[in-house]
């Protein structure tokens, strides 16, 4: 079979180009994490063994992760927030220093009102303000900090597919 390649996302920069199978394969796992590489096989038209392969590539690339996906609050994290920070000078310190944090889930650079987003994950309102009083303020070059605190999720899903 032919396969041709994906075109990279606009602004992922050098990503991996990935054919057609792949993404098949990518969508199957983001309909089940668990579905059996045989069953992928099946639906894509690869044999086991080379699903394993491909699944094993996409890891090892970065291109995917294969996690379980949990409540924060059934798991003792009651308070979650979204923290829009403004900085004075390069982004990349401060952008690292927060994906060093284990609190925080996740990092973007943006281009609005904030220089970057990081969303946090607390055990309460009091390790919220640790995080932010005394970690996220501090940093060099974190010139101010806005909270967005989570009340209820209503969507946290990672089925955005292949498109």
């Amino acid at each position: 079979m032919v396969s041709r390649s994906a075109e990279p996302r606009p602004g992922s920069g050098s990503s991996p180009a990935i054919d057609s199978v792949s993404l098949a394969i990518i969508q199957q796992l983001q309909e089940d994490g668990r579905r059996p590489y045989a069953a992928i096989g099946k639906a894509v038209g690869l044999s086991e063994a080379a699903v394993r392969q491909r699944v094993q590539k996409l890891l090892d690339q970065g291109v995917m992760q294969i996690v379980a996906v949990t409540d924060p609050l059934t798991v003792g994290f009651r308070r979650q927030a979204m923290v829009g920070i403004n900085v004075e000078g390069d982004l990349d310190p401060v952008a690292d220093a927060l994906t060093d944090m284990a609190e925080v889930e996740y990092v973007v650079v943006t281009a609005g009102s904030f220089d970057l987003l990081a969303e946090i994950v607390c055990e309460d309102d009091d390790h919220l303000l640790e995080m932010i009083n005394r970690r996220i303020r501090t940093l060099p070059g974190v010139r101010s900090t806005e909270s967005f605190v989570y009340l209820k999720l209503k969507k946290q899903t990672y089925m955005w597919g292949t498109r």
